[in-house]
């Protein structure tokens, strides 16, 4: 295993990363843009440098993720997993985190449809309120609602990818039995 930090909304980081991985394994078969984070509160009350920062990081992060990989991906046919959020597929009123997972997931099929033909698979993983610390800055998941663990989600993940060749799963929605939204 290999852990690399960096930032995900820098262009020379990003790069940096996608270079050493190639250099070290010759290849990449498979990116996952799963860095992302959110503020608590709503758009009055949010500092614009830290919405800035959360821009950067949910929505030019995968974006420059996809664009240093997609030379990679296409010589081995590899896959893209683009991390979103049901909060991407529904509006929580004032939430810019909600917005720009709406952003991953036209980032997703964007992308899907520009390298189709090229065979590289693209899925979009949107899952519900997950236990992770994530919800930290907000006093811990919502007391009512169930929760998904990080590692059914990384299942999900690797569902995805460990189809056969010819298989692309496109859009896998996933929440915890009893979560309503």
């Amino acid at each position: 295993m290999l852990t690399i930090t960096g930032d995900a909304g820098d262009e020379s980081h990003v790069a940096a990363v996608v270079r050493q991985v190639v250099g070290l394994w010759g290849r990449l078969d498979t990116v996952i843009a799963n860095a992302g984070f959110s503020l608590p509160g709503t758009l009055e009350d949010h500092d614009p440098a830290a919405m800035r920062a959360m821009v950067l990081t949910n929505v030019l992060g995968p974006a420059l993720l996809v664009r240093e990989a997609l030379p990679h991906l296409r010589k081995s046919k590899g896959r893209i997993v683009i991390v979103g959020s049901v909060a991407g597929t529904r509006n929580t009123p004032g939430n810019l985190y909600s917005v720009t997972k709406w952003a991953a997931h036209a980032l997703a099929e964007n992308v899907r449809l520009l390298v189709a033909e090229d065979r590289v698979g693209v899925t979009l993983v949107a899952p519900g309120v997950v236990d992770t610390p994530f919800w930290d800055e907000r006093g811990g998941s919502p007391a009512a609602a169930p929760t998904l663990t990080a590692e059914k989600v990384a299942e999900a993940i690797l569902f995805a990818v460990n189809q056969p060749e010819g298989v692309d799963i496109n859009h896998l929605v996933m929440r915890p039995a009893g979560q309503v939204n």
